[in-house]
């Protein structure tokens, strides 16, 4: 098991990307912390996992990613349960989309950025202050888009703080080197999570049909990626963004183009 021994705090952890990425963990053999807004839905996740063999490997906690102290408290709550702390997901997130000129700042922007662009700021101070303290190293992933690195129809602040995740990647890498820390940024594309699943049948056909296989990616997916940049077979990997887009970003759109 590639994991084993290691302690994980992931947010965004009772649904989609992260659930998905708790079960892989804990399947590879590491503890985790499932840090989400929904404390419930978290403590449920946790119910459901710690069951026969895998009792004792999870817990919970309520965590805000746009607040620092609570991301703070939730660093703090996964050292107190399991004794240190080896890997940060930092992967929560909301979506939403509007015109540019039809948004309210405090509605349409305000919000966004501080849970896409500040929670995963948090996350990485946090954790990063947490492995300088243990002396162990350690590794952070953050969930930036395939939206990061290129503009899309309403995804104006989406965009925006998903580029910042990238960024924030980039800059932690280098800082965080001596301390053995690496950094490394996903840039999930469709993938069948809340945030895609409320669109129709038509438009998600659509969706699939700009990733290379034609078809959504699962959450268990991008999953079993994360699980290997945590782990130790990814060491040479660090201060950069791994593609797990299914080709979304190497073409713009299929056409039907006549033999000539």
């Amino acid at each position: 098991m590639r994991l084993e021994g290691k302690v994980a705090l992931i947010t965004g952890g009772a649904s989609g990307i992260g659930r998905a990425t708790v079960e892989k963990f804990v399947r590879e053999g590491a503890k985790v912390m499932i840090a989400d807004i929904n404390a419930e839905s978290a403590q449920q996740v946790a119910d459901e996992i710690a069951t026969g063999e895998f009792e004792g490997t999870v817990a919970a906690v309520g965590v805000n990613v746009a607040v620092f102290a609570e991301v703070e408290a939730a660093v703090a709550r996964a050292v107190e349960v399991f004794g240190k702390l080896d890997v940060i997901f930092n992967n929560a997130g909301i979506a939403g989309g509007k015109p540019l000129l039809d948004h309210d700042p405090e509605v349409d922007y305000a919000p966004m950025m501080r849970v896409d662009q500040d929670g995963v700021y948090y996350g990485i101070l946090a954790a990063g202050r947490q492995f300088r303290d243990q002396g162990t190293g350690g590794v952070i992933i953050n969930t930036s888009s395939i939206y990061g690195e290129q503009a899309a129809e309403l995804s104006f602040t989406y965009s925006a703080a998903k580029a910042s995740v990238i960024a924030f990647t980039r800059s932690a890498a280098y800082e965080l080197a001596e301390f053995g820390v690496r950094s490394v940024a996903i840039t999930p594309g469709r993938v069948s999570t809340t945030n895609i699943n409320q669109f129709s049948d038509n438009l998600k056909a659509t969706f699939a049909t700009e990733q290379m296989r034609n078809t959504m990616t699962a959450p268990e997916e991008i999953a079993n990626v994360v699980a290997f940049l945590a782990s130790d077979e990814s060491n040479v990997i660090n201060g950069t963004v791994v593609h797990v887009d299914d080709g979304y970003s190497v073409f713009k759109k299929r056409l039907d183009l006549p033999v000539f």
